[in-house]
């Protein structure tokens, strides 16, 4: 029986029938071996198969005819640096003569990054109180880094302040931009910072984003106006018209308002417990 001419079907038709022979058997065995023999691939590619590295000119990483002497020339994207700055808020109040600026800027690799992050007050032409971090950040998933550095806080009046930073920040389920710092700082104070954006697309140039932040501190800061606990919370609506993705300005609204004893030393301070103001700004990045 030839192997082209047997089939699973045939073979069983000859075991049910009873017609096969131990001499069929055997060529039944034979073929099945021979076919398998045949199916195999393997053994030295002859003098003219196609060479391998011929879809890359023939270059290669580390060996081979073409490879580059010295440094290695050939990166992958995220083995390169890139930087960016982005300025998510910078914005001017008429009436009470003030504005913010919250900027953020990174260098680094896709996995590894220098992160400096800035926002502070200004009124009536005057830097009444800012805080920097300074951090090394690093992917610990698709969406989310760690990041770890230090932060440095200044007051017009009141008492400077350094600490330790650690956080995370990325994009949560549901398209959450989220960030969440810890502090540590002299003397054992602690604090806790959370912030989340979300952006909702009303065309592909009209955006509305909601802005949400708290603050928490271990204990009484008082040379600072600061309790321990709850301490603040704003809430904000910026709708922005992108000019370009780099150019977006923005109209809004921001409400805060204090808690705790933060609320009572702002309050024996002669300062606004809570407070609402419409903002006109500017979102960019480059």
């Amino acid at each position: 029986m030839s192997n082209k001419n047997r089939n699973p079907l045939i073979s069983l038709m000859v075991i049910v029938s009873g017609l096969y022979t131990p001499t069929l058997l055997a060529e039944m065995q034979h073929g099945d071996m021979a076919q398998g023999e045949m199916q195999m691939q393997g053994g030295t590619a002859p003098d003219d198969a196609r060479d391998p590295d011929a879809y890359s000119d023939g270059y290669t990483l580390t060996q081979g005819p073409y490879s580059q002497s010295g440094p290695r020339q050939l990166k992958m994207a995220d083995e390169h640096a890139f930087w960016s700055v982005l300025g998510n808020r910078l914005e001017y109040n008429g009436p009470s003569d003030s504005a913010v600026f919250d900027l953020q800027g990174w260098y680094g690799t896709t996995y590894d990054r220098f992160v400096v992050k800035a926002e502070g007050d200004i009124v009536d032409s005057r830097l009444e109180e800012s805080q920097t971090d300074l951090l090394w950040g690093h992917a610990i998933t698709t969406y989310f880094d760690t990041q770890l550095g230090v932060r440095l806080d200044q007051y017009d009046e009141g008492d400077d302040r350094q600490w330790l930073a650690f956080g995370v920040q990325g994009l949560a389920p549901y398209w959450f931009e989220l960030d969440v710092t810890g502090y540590l700082g002299d003397s054992g104070r602690t604090a806790l910072a959370i912030e989340a954006e979300y952006e909702l697309l009303f065309t592909q140039k009209l955006i509305l984003q909601p802005r949400a932040t708290a603050t928490f501190y271990g204990e009484d800061d008082i040379n600072n106006n600061l309790g321990s606990g709850l301490s603040d919370v704003s809430l904000g609506l910026r709708l922005r018209y992108e000019i370009t993705r780099q150019f977006a300005p923005y109209i809004g609204v921001e409400w805060t308002d204090a808690y705790g004893n933060t609320a009572d030393y702002r309050h024996a301070a002669g300062q606004n417990v809570s407070d609402t103001q419409f903002v006109t700004g500017l979102r960019f990045m480059f």
